[in-house]
């Protein structure tokens, strides 16, 4: 991994606590990143900042200390169960991933967290709020759902933390934003941070009606998608595509990436391609149940999954490490998307490839998206003649669900009596 993407501030030289630089240096961290340099003189001082820096820069190391420093620097009041800071992400994927950095960087102290998010252990995130939590990293529908429940008072929140709040606003959570900030402490009376990848007007607006005058930390990058990604781009007929990625994976071999698709439909399709002719994948998409994501995302963080088939839901901050390469398999219809999706490589100063198929059904994205980037992708001309031979995708059998015990059965039938036999 490159060291290029540092900066000469040791975590060390910021006088965190011994507990927190234990477990910084154990996760082997000693350098803080732009963003990170900029933040956290000010959110250590208790200073509210409101942070721009592009995906996979370190946004989350930067909260996550300055929470957990607060909390460790400010005694909780006694008889106060309360929760002390509220973190706030747009999906599940990525309140997972702040709560894994969580348990990791305050390895060492006594301060428990907590998640809140759809999808599954809804009776395991109850019993743990209940029992007390000091930090509640939550998506805002499931955090709404507990609060109105009084699971857990936000009357004693001292630290506010809004993620990827651009996200918020394109996944329509910004009335539940509202509604959780309304229940807080005045601004004055807690530590705000806001981070984005862009800091659009209505990101700052939230940011100056909900926080205590906020420093604006912009960091710019030199170009909009990274340095490190290694662009391509090829023009094939809608009904190559499939040979052509059968073609670059095995001549480039990648031994982790991501395949982005825009339907699920076509994500389906071409995970029985895929399966067809010998690669090992899976499909990541919105309506894949929240513990079979999990497990799919911890194969392919762990190595044991070379493919990952995903929908724009895996596009925006999840953080997988040593992705080689990313494939548009579909080019993305914003022009912001391809810039994260690309993004899922070249992290924390790696290096990666990025291959875009603008195909009959999509090319009309491209020059929105290049306008965008400030740049032309380079184009690559396909060789037909080298295409493998495409072998037929499996068939998906469908599985009937077990029928439950206690359903009744449809009119005209005789529900099945083992201790009836023998008396006809």
């Amino acid at each position: 991994m490159s060291s290029t993407h540092l900066t000469d501030t040791t975590f060390k030289s910021l006088k965190l606590s011994e507990a927190l630089i234990t477990g910084m240096e154990e996760a082997k961290f000693t350098h803080c990143t732009p963003i990170q340099a900029q933040t956290l003189p000010l959110t250590l001082q208790s200073k509210d900042v409101a942070g721009q820096a592009q995906t996979g820069t370190g946004k989350t190391i930067a909260f996550l200390l300055a929470t957990y420093h607060h909390l460790l620097t400010h005694k909780r009041p006694d008889n106060d169960k309360g929760v002390r800071a509220l973190i706030l992400a747009p999906t599940r994927e990525l309140a997972l991933q702040i709560y894994n950095d969580a348990a990791i960087i305050g390895k060492h102290t006594d301060i428990k967290v907590g998640l809140s998010y759809g999808g599954t252990d809804y009776e395991k995130q109850r019993k743990t709020l209940e029992d007390g939590v000091d930090i509640l990293v939550g998506t805002p529908g499931r955090t709404i759902d507990f609060f109105k429940q009084k699971v857990f008072n936000l009357r004693t929140t001292e630290v506010l933390v809004m993620d990827e709040a651009d996200r918020m606003f394109d996944l329509g959570f910004i009335n539940d934003i509202r509604f959780l900030l309304r229940r807080l402490p005045e601004p004055e009376g807690r530590l705000n941070m806001l981070f984005s990848a862009t800091l659009s007007f209505k990101v700052t607006e939230l940011a100056y009606e909900h926080m205590n005058s906020p420093e604006m930390i912009r960091i710019e990058p030199e170009q909009i998608t990274a340095k490190q990604i290694e662009e391509s781009i090829y023009y094939p007929a809608d009904d190559e595509k499939i040979p052509l990625l059968l073609q670059l994976l095995n001549e480039q071999k990648p031994q982790r990436a991501i395949v982005f698709i825009n339907t699920k439909h076509s994500a389906d399709r071409l995970n029985r391609y895929l399966d067809g002719n010998g690669f090992e994948n899976a499909v990541l998409s919105g309506d894949v149940p929240q513990k079979k994501r999990q497990k799919i995302l911890s194969q392919f963080q762990e190595g044991n999954l070379p493919l990952l088939i995903a929908t724009d839901v895996a596009a925006r901050g999840l953080h997988i490490p040593a992705v080689s390469h990313v494939f548009n398999f579909d080019l993305p219809q914003d022009s912001e998307d391809y810039v994260h999706r690309i993004g899922r490589t070249a992290r924390s100063g790696a290096s990666g490839k990025a291959i875009s198929f603008a195909c009959e059904t999509y090319a009309y994205s491209l020059p929105d998206i290049e306008a965008y980037i400030s740049h032309k992708i380079p184009f690559k001309n396909i060789d037909t003649a080298a295409f493998p031979e495409v072998k037929p995708a499996t068939k998906k059998v469908y599985k009937a669900p077990p029928k439950h015990p206690s359903a009744k059965p449809k009119q005209g039938q005789r529900k099945h009596n083992p201790s009836s036999r023998g008396r006809r």
